[in-house]
């Protein structure tokens, strides 16, 4: 049986990864290749309540602690549901955040710790790690501007003293785990952005 890939795409909202990651799911189809998208928090049934439970205005100061266990109860269902079934049976996974967002939000952010997020991480996927993460970066201020004229979520609420820990916090992961995550560019065209994903992309799938 063919091995799958899991990639997963990180960033702060308006980044343009529901754009990258529909780019890149019609060029692998096109390739030949099975693709499974998929959403954190979310992508089963117990995943949308939870989403709904953690970007939901009315849950304004919830306890980070809280934040956390939620996020994780998602992504742990969503692992044994969805993501390892497609893996066995060759599937590339392309999920729209993991546990990178965790660690960047909860546990950098939030100032819960890296390692204990990572560890807990760890533990709700069964060890499951991403084989290639692209994290796309972008100026605080033009991912903002692409997010006027939304509603925005609680999370979205946040100060933007928040948002840019974030954007720091994803630059640490990015310096920590650099064989496995990418960063570009997205400050750049949407067609230069996908140029550099659909090349790293090419080569990753030469070595399955």
């Amino acid at each position: 049986m063919a091995k799958g890939l899991f990639i997963t795409f990180e960033g702060t909202d308006g980044s343009g990864k529901t754009t990258q990651i529909k780019m890149l799911t019609e060029y692998l189809e096109k390739s030949g290749h099975q693709v499974l998208n998929t959403i954190e928090p979310g992508g089963t049934e117990l995943g949308k309540k939870i989403r709904h439970i953690l970007l939901s205005r009315e849950n304004e100061g919830i306890s980070s602690r809280a934040e956390t266990l939620l996020f994780q109860a998602s992504r742990a269902e969503l692992v044994s549901k969805v993501i390892e079934p497609a893996l066995k049976s060759g599937k590339i996974v392309i999920c729209d955040r993991f546990f990178d967002s965790t660690i960047a939000y909860q546990g950098i952010a939030r100032g819960l710790g890296v390692d204990e997020i990572l560890d807990m991480s760890l533990w709700a996927t069964g060890g499951l790690e991403p084989d290639l993460t692209f994290l796309l970066s972008i100026d605080f201020k033009k991912s903002k501007k692409r997010l006027s004229g939304t509603s925005p979520d609680r999370i979205e609420l946040e100060e933007d003293s928040f948002q840019q820990k974030i954007c720091q916090g994803y630059r640490k992961l990015a310096a920590r785990f650099p064989d496995r995550i990418v960063e570009v560019d997205a400050n750049l065209s949407i067609e230069e952005v996908f140029v550099a994903i659909r090349e790293k992309v090419d080569r990753e799938l030469e070595h399955i």
